[in-house]
């Protein structure tokens, strides 16, 4: 970047000593996802993220790309106790035996709400109508940890049969996949997501 510009202003909770985090918040983060295979992936690692910082996750992103078949809900979802016992030895993810076995439980739940909405997108989307909500959040002590939407999105999730799909889960996943844009009002990426909607 040229001397003579400043960094844009974003959201507190980046660390701008790590630039994978960086990128992450700049272009992936409150961007309306509408891609099935994206949306699993989202739902992978927010249940992998339970307990742990996002920044461990991330960091084994890749990792998890290459250990659960690119994300492909069909592939995870016919892994045999073969596989399971192989992601258990991938030192590249986090290695818990729960959090493993509820990829694979979810990779079937989700093909089954695909094939009843035609989409797991269409199911997602319809708990915020089709619309990203738009909060406006003053600073990042504002934000909250879940909210109505998330409380019904995860009970029935978790009537569908999925794991690892709690209220404060379900509502992670809604901001990394643009359900709702909980960029703090001074950060750049609020404005530039706002005014797409």
């Amino acid at each position: 970047m040229p001397e003579n510009m400043q960094e844009p202003e974003r959201c507190a909770w980046v660390p701008l000593n790590d630039p994978l985090y960086v990128e992450y918040h700049d272009r992936e983060w409150g961007t309306p996802v509408h891609d099935d295979n994206k949306l699993f992936e989202f739902l992978i690692l927010e249940g992998a993220q339970a307990g742990l910082s996002w920044k461990t996750i991330l960091h084994k992103r890749e990792n998890y790309r290459i250990a659960f078949g690119g994300f492909d809900p069909e592939i995870v979802a016919s892994y045999s106790d073969g596989e399971y016992e192989r992601l258990l030895r991938d030192t590249g993810i986090v290695r818990n035996r729960l959090k493993i076995n509820a990829a694979i439980v979810n990779a079937g739940a989700f093909l089954r709400i695909r094939e009843e909405f035609g989409t797991f997108d269409s199911y997602a989307w319809a708990f915020v109508n089709g619309k990203p909500v738009v909060n406006r959040w003053p600073s990042i002590k504002d934000v909250p940890a879940k909210t109505e939407i998330s409380d019904r999105m995860s009970k029935d999730l978790i009537k569908r049969g999925f794991k690892f799909v709690g209220s404060t889960i379900c509502y992670s996943f809604m901001q990394a996949v643009g359900m709702v844009n909980d960029h703090t009002m001074g950060c750049f990426r609020f404005t530039e997501l706002s005014s797409k909607n």
